[in-house]
């Protein structure tokens, strides 16, 4: 798979994560990937809409998958993100099995795929998720910018 690839299923990433905003969810959008690149799930941040604290794209995209998979294991997937996983994410990444995941912005107060943590990586695990990072990271920035700015009034 290819940077152009991530770049435009980034792309796709970031329109889920614009329509977050609508309903007032901070804009993170989540795209996943089977092993032969096609979509099987994409989705975008639900946690206030649904009064639930785990709606975070990524365990949208997961749970949408291995349903329709039947299995909780996603072998083979690609996870691609807007913003760097929380550590809640990254590891439900782990346990669901995917092979990679792919991010825009770093998260510096909560990333848990290398800024803070790196729970996809670590070898204590019984799983470990191949990074890339930075894809499209400048455009993922300025929306979670200009969304907190707006909310800071």
């Amino acid at each position: 798979m290819t940077s152009d690839r991530f770049d435009t299923v980034m792309e796709q990433a970031l329109a889920e994560a614009r329509a977050a905003v609508a309903h007032g969810d901070v804009p993170v959008g989540a795209v996943l990937l089977d092993a032969s690149g096609a979509v099987v799930a994409a989705a975008h941040n639900r946690c206030r809409v649904d009064s639930d604290p785990t709606a975070h794209a990524e365990m949208l995209v997961l749970r949408a998958a291995a349903r329709a998979a039947g299995t909780e294991r996603l072998d083979g997937h690609t996870l691609v993100v807007t913003l760097e996983p929380c550590a809640m994410c990254a590891m439900a990444t782990v346990w669901a099995r995917v092979e990679r995941i792919v991010y825009g912005a770093a998260d510096p107060k909560a990333g848990a795929a290398w800024t803070l943590y790196n729970i996809p990586q670590d070898e204590r695990l019984n799983h470990r998720c191949d990074l890339v990072a930075g894809v499209r990271a400048a455009e993922s920035a300025a929306l979670l910018e200009a969304f907190f700015r707006e909310r800071r009034g």
